[in-house]
């Protein structure tokens, strides 16, 4: 870590670009020179905020972006570390959960609560890196395995990412598949949390209000393009998540 002010003087030295573009630079910089090895911690949000003189935006806009770039590994509640040269792989896969339900041999079945086209929030604009107050597709699904409700799906789409997103039949493809297509994948970004449900996702997962639940928020990219924000929200009794990398091998190492 540089020595304090050091970082500041070399951040002002660059103040034509955008603020949030001279931070993500001057992280480059120390990765693309050795300075930050592979799993080194990078300064959080707010000693970004204390060193740089930028507003906790600023910090969170080049961190983020440079977590959806690769350069950057962030775990919630740890912090951002850099991230790893050569094998590298992400812990969550972007799966069609009507496969994920097929593959146990049940039965999947979706009930649209909401498809509609919206203004964007603040909080939604943020995530999709468009204007505050413009037009966003909605949709609010309710996914079922053998008649029992197992995730809210609460999705906020960029229009221009797939401009027909309305038309379609939530009934009998998912999002996820058809977003699959009219947009293909590039990359991904995964937030996961323990959550005590709203209300009205009581309701629709038939579940009181005491139950836990688990709460992933994802963003979705095509090429440079983010093409959706999602919160799925699972009941904590009926879900888990797990993940397998490497190979398996027997006791001689076979």
């Amino acid at each position: 870590m540089k020595r304090p002010g050091e970082m500041k003087r070399e951040f002002s030295e660059n103040d034509t670009a955008p603020l949030y573009a001279g931070v993500k630079q001057m992280i480059l910089d120390r990765i693309h020179s050795g300075e930050w090895p592979p799993k080194h911690r990078v300064p959080s949000e707010n000693e970004l905020v204390v060193e740089l003189g930028v507003s906790k935006m600023t910090a969170n806009r080049a961190l983020r972006e440079l977590a959806s770039e690769g350069e950057l590994v962030r775990i919630q509640g740890v912090g951002s570390f850099v991230a790893e040269r050569k094998g590298y792989s992400a812990l969550f896969e972007v799966r069609n959960i009507a496969d994920e339900i097929a593959e146990r041999g049940n039965a999947h079945e979706a009930a649209v609560i909401v498809l509609a086209k919206e203004t964007a929030s603040p909080e939604v604009a943020d995530a999709l890196e468009l204007e505050i107050g413009g037009f966003v597709f909605h949709s609010l699904i309710v996914h079922s395995e053998n008649g029992v409700p197992v995730q809210i799906e609460d999705r906020f789409v960029n229009p221009s990412a797939a401009p027909n997103y309305l038309e379609q039949d939530f009934s009998s493809v998912t999002p996820n598949a058809y977003l699959t297509a009219a947009a293909p994948l590039s990359g991904s970004e995964h937030v996961v949390e323990a959550a005590m449900p709203r209300s009205w996702e009581c309701k629709l997962l038939m579940i009181l209000k005491t139950e836990p639940c688990l709460a992933i928020r994802r963003r979705t990219w095509s090429g440079k393009k983010i093409v959706s924000t999602a919160r799925l929200v699972y009941p904590g009794h009926r879900y888990r998540l797990e993940a397998r990398s490497g190979r398996m091998v027997d006791e001689q190492g076979i």
